[in-house]
């Protein structure tokens, strides 16, 4: 209430949008609305608001959709180069926004290993993680990013990293004003059970 920014809107409108590659990866993944919000821990309205751009999705829904779809965050993003070289060079990375946050690809499509840099900025919390399996590491680059880590709470400034298992729900949120810069690295773990990893639908709407 009394916001300065909404989370609805896309703060700047010449960054691609994320919906036409959600709605066109479940279809290739031949999965209804229903199935693959179910899967994902959606509801299947909140899903389809996904895919029609009236909602954004956060990092948790992204990683959690890319399980489901089995793809990565970064097709997920619109990233459709199949064999990009082993460098990437950070003027050719387009930033995509999502959920109020900013991505920038760090790392080549479909590695085991996706690497993403994120600018968090203020007031813009993601949701929890339900857990699922895998690895997660990050390190801030700029600025100071609260971490919660289950029930613990670490703040950390440029230069600290945190490393911890995906099955511990976690919550990343920029401390000050100017926001904060993360360089965030996930490991993609695809196996017929990780649907069942990711906890039961909470909060689903009629």
């Amino acid at each position: 209430m009394g916001s300065m920014s909404s989370s609805e809107a896309e703060p700047a409108a010449d960054l691609p949008a994320v919906a036409p590659q959600l709605r066109a990866l479940r279809r290739r993944a031949s999965l209804t609305l229903e199935v693959a919000a179910r899967a994902a821990g959606l509801s299947p309205a909140h899903l389809s608001r996904l895919e029609t751009g009236q909602r954004q999705p956060s990092l948790p829904m992204l990683l959690a959709l890319a399980r489901v779809y089995g793809t990565t965050v970064s097709e997920l993003l619109g990233e459709t180069a199949a064999d990009r070289d082993a460098v990437v060079v950070a003027a050719d990375m387009e930033p995509t926004a999502a959920g109020g946050w900013t991505y920038r690809q760090a790392g080549a499509a479909g590695r085991a290993m996706q690497a993403l840099r994120v600018q968090v900025p203020y007031g813009s919390q993601g949701d929890i993680v339900r857990v699922h399996p895998g690895e997660e590491w990050l390190y801030v680059l700029s600025g100071r990013l609260r971490l919660r880590l289950g029930d613990t709470a670490h703040l950390l400034g440029p230069g600290d990293s945190a490393h911890f298992d995906s099955l511990t729900p976690h919550r990343l949120a920029a401390q000050d004003h100017d926001g904060v810069e993360v360089l965030f690295v996930h490991t993609l773990l695809q196996s017929p059970t990780a649907t069942l990893c990711l906890g039961p639908t909470t909060g689903e709407m009629p």
